[in-house]
């Protein structure tokens, strides 16, 4: 078998190959960006330098950079999906590295934020909640906006307790889309948060009896950095699923000083109204009265108002 380095040197020989190639050596030394490199680099680079690395700047030249003809990272078109090329002086040669493009910068965080927002049964729109989509068209509104908004910005779990809110309203109000957007500012910090629509996990709780799940479940939400409680209130409540579920995970949490949020239909009094009536009909007040108290300890009571929103 003949050796490449033969194979190259009968090509070189060829007349048609020399016009390529003397057409990619035009092309490539008008190339603006390879011009600018050579020029800065002027006093580091010889003819014979530049000669040996031809292939290189040609590599180089005919690239997209900053994404300049780039629809999409589906669509890159770069020998390296999601990679740029950058050419460096190395001693008597050229170096030819890639790194990240943009595009894909921008992409690798987004899928970092997302794998810091967890949730358990939460629909998707919540999870692409952002501060800028919620509208601030009453005072109640500003109210939650303006200590979400404080609470994300300045939040470090190295200062201790901080409170949570308590957002209460009608349905469709934008309570559980705040919540989303206060995780997404706290993920863009590298904080962690999960979101726990209520009703969907004591009945998995029930569930997970059955299967011995129930304290590996419990411990995820127990030790969650953010804990964000959606629609407490929603669920048909028993006295287990009230003390030993939601009890337990509040008594926790106030005790590690955790920050949790809620969002309600209820108000303070609403909800504990709400707890004290199990399925069976039982009235437990004083149950209902323990539960209350570490959800008032933990979180600052809101109402958040406006139009149903689900309607538009």
């Amino acid at each position: 078998m003949e050796r490449i380095e033969e194979t190259i040197k009968k090509l070189s020989k060829s007349p048609s190959f020399r016009q390529r190639y003397a057409d990619m050596k035009s092309e490539v030394l008008q190339n603006p960006e390879v011009l600018a490199f050579l020029e800065e680099n002027r006093n580091n680079l010889t003819h014979d330098i530049i000669e040996k690395n031809m292939m290189k700047l040609y590599e180089y030249a005919s690239q997209t950079k900053k994404c300049v003809n780039c629809a999409s990272l589906e669509k890159c078109c770069n020998l390296m999906p999601g990679y740029e090329p950058e050419i460096v002086v190395e001693r008597e040669s050229i170096g030819l590295y890639y790194r990240p493009c943009p595009t894909k910068v921008i992409h690798d965080e987004r899928r970092k934020t997302e794998r810091l927002i967890n949730s358990i049964y939460v629909p998707k729109e919540i999870l692409q909640a952002s501060f800028a989509e919620f509208s601030l068209n009453s005072p109640g509104r500003i109210d939650a906006f303006e200590y979400a908004e404080k609470f994300a910005s300045s939040y470090d779990p190295e200062k201790g307790m901080t409170k949570g809110l308590y957002l209460h309203g009608s349905f469709g109000v934008g309570k559980s889309y705040l919540l989303g957007a206060i995780a997404n500012q706290l993920a863009e910090k590298e904080i962690s948060t999960l979101i726990v629509y209520v009703p969907e996990f004591l009945r998995e709780m029930k569930q997970s009896l059955g299967d011995q799940s129930l304290n590996e479940k419990l411990d995820a939400v127990k030790n969650a950095k953010v804990l964000m409680l959606d629609d407490i209130g929603a669920e048909a409540m028993s006295s287990w699923t009230r003390d030993e579920v939601l009890g337990s995970i509040l008594q926790f949490r106030m005790h590690e000083q955790l920050p949790t949020f809620f969002s309600s239909n209820f108000d303070y009094a609403g909800l504990e109204h709400h707890l004290t009536y199990s399925q069976r009909g039982e009235e437990e007040k004083i149950k209902a009265a323990r539960i209350m108290e570490r959800i008032k300890y933990l979180s600052i009571p809101v109402k958040l108002d406006g139009p149903n929103r689900r309607h538009f």
